[in-house]
């Protein structure tokens, strides 16, 4: 199996490493492609037997899996500029926000396209993509496909396209809440009085914690937060004033948002 990757950025790169420590390409059957010429010596470093090129010097694409691993916002002009034809056989797979499958086939003038949304953590290998696929692709070209995503993390496959952009919103915007909460709680620890490198130790082992626990318990969150909140102690303190100032309500008004702005980016 031969695969290119257009957009050779933190995304596009983690996919490509996680590929090759799998063992599901060969380095040399590996094709990196990206508009930025600076970025080629240390792509070039990192990926010694793989081949990179910009877009303008490629003239005709040799792969079987195609990863459009582009800003949304650069898709049009990238798609205005490529230099070269899709061949019948060759898949598409998008893991670009917003971008719906038609439009993607429609600008590509191409059937065969797969569209994934990953998220951040696909760079440790810890990641959840949420994919489905355009009409005509086989159940084989599909397992294909997951087999590539898995190596990331998760995946999860979904009949309804239009769910992605709710997945787009929950868990490939995801990770920036936690750490925008997890910022939140090291600056209240330094504020107490706690050296940061100890507020942050504390946040980050508690989160961890806290994982492990949902991970591992029978219980529902509901539960779990009534363990830890003792009828008028510090837990409850700091949940009253959570409660008083909607943040639920405020958390879920975000998300809901980051959802219409994946609506947004299709144009």
């Amino acid at each position: 199996m031969k695969i290119a990757i257009l957009g050779a950025g933190n995304m596009g790169l983690s996919f490509s490493k996680s590929f090759l420590k799998y063992e599901l390409i060969k380095p040399e059957n590996l094709h990196l492609i990206t508009r930025n010429v600076s970025k080629l010596p240390k792509i070039a470093e990192e990926f010694p037997k793989s081949e990179i090129s910009t877009f303008d010097q490629v003239t005709e694409l040799d792969a079987d899996i195609i990863i459009i691993a582009v800003k949304p916002q650069d898709f049009l002009h990238v798609a205005e500029n490529f230099r070269f034809t899709l061949k019948k056989h060759q898949m598409v797979l998008s893991i670009m926000a917003g971008i719906k499958i038609e439009k993607i086939q429609n600008l590509l003038n191409h059937p065969m396209v797969v569209r994934a949304m990953p998220n951040s953590p696909t760079l440790l290998g810890m990641g959840i993509t949420g994919y489905t696929a355009a009409a005509g692709i086989s159940f084989s070209q599909l397992m294909n496909i997951e087999r590539l995503l898995n190596s990331t993390g998760r995946s999860v496959y979904l009949e309804d396209e239009g769910l992605l952009d709710g997945v787009t919103a929950l868990s490939g915007s995801g990770p920036a809440y936690f750490y925008y909460i997890i910022d939140a709680m090291i600056k209240a620890g330094v504020e107490m009085g706690i050296q940061e490198n100890l507020s942050r130790l504390f946040v980050k082992q508690t989160m961890l914690g806290a994982y492990h626990l949902i991970n591992n318990s029978d219980k529902n969150l509901e539960e779990l937060i009534s363990d830890v909140a003792s009828k008028g102690g510090t837990t409850e303190a700091a949940l009253s004033t959570f409660n008083e100032n909607n943040l639920k309500d405020i958390l879920k008004s975000g998300i809901l948002n980051a959802e219409k702005r994946a609506k947004e980016l299709n144009g």
